[in-house]
């Protein structure tokens, strides 16, 4: 499904079966309710699940627009997948962080389980991508550093949250690329899929269609099945921050194999050489993030962050939330949508 149809993307990028399609028509059949909430329209689906825009209601004409994932039915039959993803919901829903999307509930319904989760009115980073790649050109300086200095800041949070005993959730997001960052109409930036991936490499039946184009977005370390900590998102984060400059992709090849070997290998060409806009303090940044070895990385999300904020005021390169919805909003106009 092309990413400038949605208007939310929380489900991981995958490959649908052979022969399966969405048609992207907001009044395809879909059930009309999923545990206490009103189904609007379905708005992306996956090899995993499918995403529902939906409404809570309450009494004195109270709504609230919610996003609801769906675990598909099949899926939800593999009790270690089932096990993971509750274990991992449960931690994600303590997260409240304004660049991440908030986690209301885990329900089931049905023949599945489902999540409730704040509905965010905007793209994913793979539709800044996208339109950016046609162009053939890197999204501006500003705008890049903005966006990843908030995810960064979510990220930190998130690595950094104990529970209320004190003790350390040591919660890794485990797969931070474009689909599971969101950018709002409003200029908010919010990151989605807290320790999903987990769960799905817990269970054989999900990997075959949903590792593929996630390859791309993994540390060396996570392509060899190593311990991860949180420099293995600050590795992937980097990623991302390559392909906004560069509107390249840096791993992605023609096949699993070869993907599986350039994130192996790890050479990174110089991003100034593809733009010549990005400084060289910037681009020490970004191959400080992308450092092969862990221990030559940014130790911590902050830490990432901390580099980004002394570059952005070394250049005086002042960006706000409210500029960074403008600037979606004329890149993609908002569609009306159902509720």
């Amino acid at each position: 499904m092309d990413h400038r149809q949605r208007a939310f993307a929380p489900s991981p990028r995958v490959d649908l079966p052979e022969g399966q399609r969405l048609t992207g028509n907001p009044l395809a059949v879909h059930p009309t309710q999923i545990g206490p909430y009103l189904v609007l329209e379905r708005i992306s689906a996956g090899g995993m699940a499918e995403v529902y825009k939906a409404k809570q209601v309450g009494a004195e004409g109270f709504e609230r627009p919610v996003a609801i994932k769906r675990i598909l039915p099949h899926i939800a039959r593999d009790p270690n997948f089932i096990a993971m993803f509750q274990a991992e919901a449960k931690l994600a829903v303590q997260l409240q962080h304004g660049n991440i999307c908030q986690i209301y509930q885990l329900g089931r319904h049905e023949d599945s389980f489902y999540i409730a989760l704040e509905y965010v009115d905007g793209r994913d980073v793979g539709a800044v991508l996208d339109y950016h790649q046609k162009q053939n050109r890197g999204i501006p300086l500003p705008q890049a550093c903005y966006i990843i200095m908030r995810a960064c800041e979510g990220l930190d949070y998130a690595h950094n949250k104990k529970d209320n005993a004190g003790k350390p959730l040591n919660i890794i997001h485990r797969d931070i690329s474009p689909p599971n960052l969101l950018i709002s109409y409003e200029g908010e930036v919010k990151l989605i899929d807290f320790g999903l991936a987990k769960a799905v490499g817990s269970s054989i039946q999900t990997q075959a269609g949903i590792i593929k184009g996630k390859l791309a977005y993994m540390s060396p370390e996570q392509v060899r099945g190593s311990q991860l900590d949180a420099r293995s998102d600050v590795f992937a984060l980097g990623i991302v921050f390559f392909e906004l400059l560069t509107a390249r992709r840096l791993f992605r090849r023609d096949s699993d194999l070869e993907t599986f070997d350039a994130v192996r290998q790890c050479k990174v060409p110089r991003p100034s050489e593809i733009n010549q806009a990005i400084p060289a303090t910037l681009e020490s940044v970004l191959l400080t993030a992308l450092a092969r070895n862990p221990d030559e990385r940014y130790a911590s999300a902050g830490a990432f962050h901390a580099a980004l904020r002394d570059f952005v005021l070394r250049e005086r390169m002042t960006f706000r939330g409210d500029q960074l919805g403008e600037w979606m909003r004329k890149m993609f106009p908002p569609r009306r949508s159902s509720g």
